[in-house]
């Protein structure tokens, strides 16, 4: 079963323009083909697999209809592109994917002109689609040329706002562009709120073959002998709802449902469709998520390690240690079984947060608001103001989406929200549109944030305890991706003195500032520095807001230099410490300064150390850091 599969029509597409050639019936077989070659690529890869699996019929459909890349095809997250990529030229190297120097696990613009806008965050391709029509009709210069502009967004996604300004905008725009509704019922949870239902009751009750005939209608679309019958067929599935779709309300044709494994439908209203609509169209395409493999899985294969294709298991690497969001679920479990007022809040993440733990013992005090960022930030903020003791469980790359909602809703209204921030730093083979790199910087910039850092597990357990006795004002505590280091775990977490580090052990000369989880890497350093004669002095700092001012002046004070290290952008902590070191006068006694930060660059995919190598924050560049900066003709004259 890990044999690769025999696909005789699929090794003959080097390029969707291969696909134009092939009749009805062998599309139904390539798509078999691809569903059948992506299942084995990923079992040799890992990655993400569902969405991947229940587009792969839309993807033939697609690339054999329109004319990529003169056709701009957007897909929203685009978790969903590895069909899209095996058809645009990128066969070969999809053992690469998610690896380093490999192909990305989203479209990426750099990579192929078949991805004509790159994503990994939600709800953006409607957006991204109209301006690629705005560009087409205003002459923009674009290499591929301009034709239609299609948005592939699944229901999930179309629970962000941003989708539906985009919409807003699009129906009063009138502008020629499609838009796909790919309701596979499942964003990466399943999802919640009044948009999936709606979705539901669109079509609920009427069995597949009326809405495969109605999609075939497609009414205005049609030719004229056809239309009445369409439009008769499509005006009862519409009183069966609620007398039109909010679609219609916002400038759109609406067509569909359609079932989008039927590849005779949506070749059918692909075609029509192209040849006939001349402003904003929504299909309505149905699908199961992890079609043909995984869609009786409770995520439908979201995202699987690499796995055995006849038995499923994945092979994982042996856990040594608890992971830090396992560690942060079961802390928050453990403070709210003692107080009824912690309620937690996740933004479409219940799993990847740990909420889903949560939700398990507490119910009624777990809400995922789907994906909808600002609304989380402000909707714990009400909470918060009302009474209770908001967690907000967001990853740090997600949590820039509600910024604005932070900056207002919550600091300047000093509102004692919890923000629970996962994917600190850099996160692997999701690479740099999921890397916590930025959060550090944008929150303690804030008036009246507290904001820490755990340098493992233990430390996270703390910080816990302590945002839930911060009562005044928003705190933030970062951890990241994967294991902990494997320290010993307290029963329960004991709250930290606000703006107070700790010092871990004494040295001289060089005092190594942490804040957050390269702790292990700085003693690392430090012991292979202390095999060259050099001891540091190591202190973690827990807090980047508010600093602990008096060890931070004492260890400037008594070396003759401090490095700071942190897993973020500049203009986060050592920005700080910078600040508090010029202002009190220290650089002005011959101190010798340094701040490892995060490049100024955005790092690819690749394994988390190889990651941090590109960024210079191992173990042995923080040795070369320091010796460095006490300079080579220093260390020759003491050696």
């Amino acid at each position: 079963m890990t044999d690769r599969p025999n696909t005789p029509l699929l090794d003959k597409v080097r390029r969707p323009a291969d696909l134009k050639h092939l009749s009805d019936h062998d599309l139904r077989k390539l798509a078999d083909e691809l569903r059948a070659e992506m299942i084995w690529t990923v079992s040799q890869t890992g990655g993400h697999f569902g969405a991947g699996l229940g587009v792969v019929e839309m993807t033939v459909a697609l690339h054999h209809v329109f004319d990529t890349p003169r056709d701009k095809l957007i897909w929203d997250v685009s978790h969903q592109c590895y069909p899209h990529k095996i058809l645009t030229g990128r066969r070969e190297q999809m053992l690469s994917i998610r690896q380093k120097d490999g192909l990305s696990g989203f479209t990426k613009r750099s990579e192929s002109p078949y991805d004509p806008f790159g994503a990994a965050h939600s709800s953006t391709s409607i957006s991204a689609a109209l301006g690629f029509a705005v560009a087409r009709d205003l002459g923009g210069d674009c290499e591929t040329g301009h034709g239609d502009a299609i948005a592939v967004i699944g229901d999930g996604a179309m629970s962000g706002g941003m989708a539906f300004e985009a919409m807003n905008n699009a129906g009063h725009l009138g502008k020629r562009l499609i838009v796909i509704l790919n309701d596979n019922e499942m964003s990466i949870a399943p999802p919640t709120g009044a948009m999936s239902s709606y979705l539901s009751r669109l079509y609920a009750g009427a069995p597949f073959q009326e809405f495969k005939a109605a999609a075939k209608g497609a009414v205005s679309l049609l030719p004229e002998p056809f239309q009445e019958g369409a439009r008769r067929a499509k005006e009862l599935l519409k009183s069966a709802t609620v007398g039109g779709t909010l679609f219609e309300e916002l400038g759109f044709s609406y067509v569909g449902p359609i079932d989008g494994h039927d590849m005779e439908s949506l070749l059918s209203v692909l075609r029509t469709v192209k040849v006939r609509a001349d402003g904003p169209i929504l299909i309505h395409s149905i699908t199961k998520k992890g079609k043909g493999y995984a869609e009786h899985r409770a995520d439908r294969g979201h995202a699987t390690a690499k796995f055995d294709i006849a038995t499923g298991e994945q092979k994982k690497a042996p856990s040594n240690a608890p992971s830090y969001t396992k560690v942060f679920a079961q802390s928050l479990i453990a403070e709210a079984e003692d107080d009824p007022k912690v309620v937690a809040v996740t933004a479409a993440m219940p799993d990847g947060t740990g909420l889903d733990l949560f939700a398990e013992q507490f119910p009624s005090r777990c809400f995922d608001v789907g994906i909808a960022e600002q609304h989380a930030v402000t909707f714990a903020a009400g909470m918060a103001a009302g009474g209770l003791k908001p967690f907000a469980a967001i990853y740090s790359t997600f949590l820039q989406r509600g910024y604005d909602q932070v900056v207002h809703d919550v600091a300047i209204q000093r509102l004692p929200v919890r923000f629970a921030i996962d994917r600190a730093g850099l996160v692997g083979a999701d690479g740099c549109t999921h890397a916590g790199s930025f959060d550090i910087a944008y929150l303690s910039n804030l008036p009246g944030f507290v904001v820490m850092a755990a340098a493992d597990e233990a430390e996270l357990r703390h910080m816990v305890r302590t945002a839930l006795e911060i009562e005044d004002r928003p705190s933030a505590f970062r951890f990241p991706r994967g294991e902990g280091v494997g320290v010993d775990l307290p029963e329960r977490g004991t709250a930290l003195e606000i703006g107070k580090g700790r010092m871990i052990s004494d040295g001289s000369r060089v005092a190594l500032l942490n804040f957050g989880t390269r702790l292990k890497e700085v003693q690392e350093a430090a012991e292979a520095l202390a095999q060259k004669g050099i001891t540091p002095t190591i202190a973690d700092a827990r807090f980047a807001k508010p600093l602990d001012e008096e060890m931070i002046l004492q260890l400037a004070r008594h070396h003759e230099a401090l490095i700071t290290v942190e897993e973020g952008a500049v203009g986060g902590f050592g920005s700080h410490v910078a600040q508090l070191l010029a202002e009190r006068g220290l650089f002005d006694t011959g101190l010798k300064y340094r701040s490892m930060v995060l490049p100024d660059i955005f790092i690819d995919q690749a394994s988390p150390r190889d990651m941090y190598a590109v960024a210079g924050m191992n173990a042995e560049d923080i040795e070369a850091k320091v010796l460095q900066t006490l300079g080579v003709e220093v260390l020759s004259q003491r050696a």
